[in-house]
């Protein structure tokens, strides 16, 4: 099956990580998205993450019932810092795919891909997808990639945090299922 890999906190899962997902997977023809969640990113301290089986729950909620978008806990399982090489490697001798995976990167990214654990590797494991996330105009990368000329919408978990503290509106730019595990749990406030 013809697969792509979009890894990341996800904290919380948004209408704009689900709306990529979606693009991504029919501008590309590929048949299903399978959703990474970070155990604890490289860059990113652990203590400033919800907790992963939050997460995790989250985004499972998130994406339920549609039939070609999928979790796979294979990061938080792991356990420790969360390497893209390391899921990449595991996704791909698991076996059950068509061809390379794609793997969704962020524009925004790309300029210190150089510098994550194995980028070499990566490229050689999966077809690399850079996404606009942050610029209008594509980016230089050196590595071999797809464009993907998306839709941005501008929304961040970071964001959507920080409306949850301030108490301002947030509601439709979430999933519903994870609208309501926020305001049942209290999470972000």
């Amino acid at each position: 099956m013809r697969t792509l890999i979009l890894g990341g906190t996800f904290d919380p899962v948004h209408v704009g990580h689900l709306f990529l997902a979606e693009e991504a997977r029919l501008r590309l023809g590929y048949e299903r998205v399978v959703f990474v969640p970070a155990n604890v990113t490289a860059h990113r301290a652990a203590k400033e993450s919800a907790p992963a089986a939050d997460r995790l729950s989250m985004l499972e909620a998130a994406i339920g019932g549609i039939p070609y978008f999928e979790v796979d806990d294979c990061e938080i399982s792991r356990g420790g810092v969360s390497y893209t090489v390391d899921t990449v490697a595991e996704l791909v001798a698991r076996g059950g795919l068509t061809g390379k995976p794609g793997l969704i990167i962020g524009d925004d990214l790309i300029e210190g891909f150089a510098r994550w654990r194995e980028p070499e590797r990566i490229a050689s494991l999966a077809d690399l997808i850079v996404a606009r996330r942050a610029f209008q105009e594509e980016r230089r990368f050196s590595y071999p990639h797809v464009y993907l000329a998306n839709l941005v919408l501008p929304i961040s978990s970071s964001d959507i945090r920080s409306r949850v503290r301030s108490g301002q509106a947030y509601r439709h730019i979430v999933p519903e299922a994870v609208f309501r595990d926020i305001e049942r749990t209290g999470r972000y406030r």
